[in-house]
């Protein structure tokens, strides 16, 4: 289920990233297919063969899983950047790059780094499911690590959460608020993952669950809401030809 999750998330985000590269190329919304490539790219590290792949190259002390953590954390920015300049979100828009989300930024990557090297990282593996059999230690700092690794992501995710509800309230068209239900779904979920740490054994499953689902929710959002544009600009492109 989880191999399953995992390769559906990475096939949706690279079709989304495929179909952004015609615009890209004009010049339109090259932050919007960064923002998929990036997803992409998280997501192959978080798979066990590019991961081993990339982290071999590195030196093999796992630093494709702190490179995976800093990518997640630079997309998150500039999707948090692009939702809330779109629903003109400014209440958002402040607490990401106000000092308040900047702050919480640099806390949650010092917070990061430490506690990675803290831990014994030798010996590649993806999700670091081999140091944390090491010991009790290493599995403690394994759970401290993936939590300073959700912080910011859930920060900026629930400072956007309010925008979205405003948007499901809203009277704008279906599609848009369809697409920030999902964005609400996607913040909620990542949210969840939070809890990771205190997830019960039988319940692992869960982690990858609320993982994989909040960036399927975040990835599709944004392709609905840009596909609501395209149809908006049809309409009035058939409109105006009707009454020209």
């Amino acid at each position: 289920m989880i191999a399953i999750l995992q390769w559906t998330t990475l096939a949706v985000c690279a079709l989304a990233a495929i179909a952004r590269i015609p615009s890209a190329l004009r010049g339109e919304n090259r932050s919007l297919f960064s923002i998929y490539a990036f997803v992409t790219a998280a997501i192959l590290l978080s798979i066990d063969a590019p991961y081993l792949a990339v982290d071999g190259v590195l030196g093999g002390f796992n630093l494709a899983n702190l490179l995976l953590r800093f990518i997640i954390f630079g997309t998150i920015f500039a999707l948090g950047l692009r939702i809330a300049r779109g629903f003109g979100a400014n209440d958002g828009l402040r607490l990401i790059t106000g000092p308040y989300g900047l702050a919480f930024a640099g806390a949650a990557s010092v917070a990061l780094v430490v506690v990675f090297l803290m831990m014994d990282t030798a010996g590649s593996s993806a999700g670091l499911v081999a140091v944390y059999a090491k010991d009790a230690r290493n599995a403690a700092l394994v759970e401290y690590y993936g939590a300073a690794g959700r912080l910011y992501p859930a920060y900026v995710t629930l400072a956007l959460l309010p925008a979205m509800v405003r948007t499901l309230r809203s009277r704008l068209p279906g599609l848009v608020r369809l697409g920030a239900g999902l964005l609400a779904v996607g913040s909620v979920a990542m949210t969840l993952s939070l809890l990771s740490p205190v997830i019960p054994p039988s319940l692992g499953y869960l982690r990858f669950v609320f993982s994989y689902a909040a960036i399927l929710c975040l990835v599709v959002g944004l392709a609905v809401i840009w596909a609501s544009k395209i149809v908006a600009a049809k309409s009035r492109k058939a409109h105006t030809g009707l009454t020209g």
